[in-house]
């Protein structure tokens, strides 16, 4: 089984909400993390069309608007890609559908 995992610095909310805005077009996409300060705005609405697609958001705790419509808040950023590994393996026994809207 392979996993990859892709990582982007990103800096601003403009850029930040184009990026959210590419991931539906990844085919292979099924799972975005979210780690920052503090998210909102139009990256909120990215994130809602994102979710509606059928992709899994994950964000880290932090302000703004983002981590109340993320599936998921986690406190620590390698929990937060340990489940997102786990939720697309189809070896482990993890579905963010059975934790949505809970904060860990």
């Amino acid at each position: 089984e392979r996993i990859s995992v892709d990582t982007m610095p990103i800096v601003g909310e403009e850029e930040i909400a184009e990026a959210v805005k590419a991931v539906s077009r990844l085919h292979r996409a099924e799972v975005l993390v979210l780690a920052g300060g503090l998210m909102g705005g139009k990256i909120s609405e990215e994130v809602k069309k994102l979710r509606r697609s059928g992709i899994r958001v994950i964000s880290l705790s932090m302000f703004g608007s983002v981590p109340e419509v993320s599936d998921i808040v986690v406190s620590d950023p390698v929990m937060a890609g340990t489940l997102a590994v786990m939720h697309i393996s189809e070896r482990a026994k993890f579905d963010i559908d059975r934790v949505r809207g809970r904060r860990v």
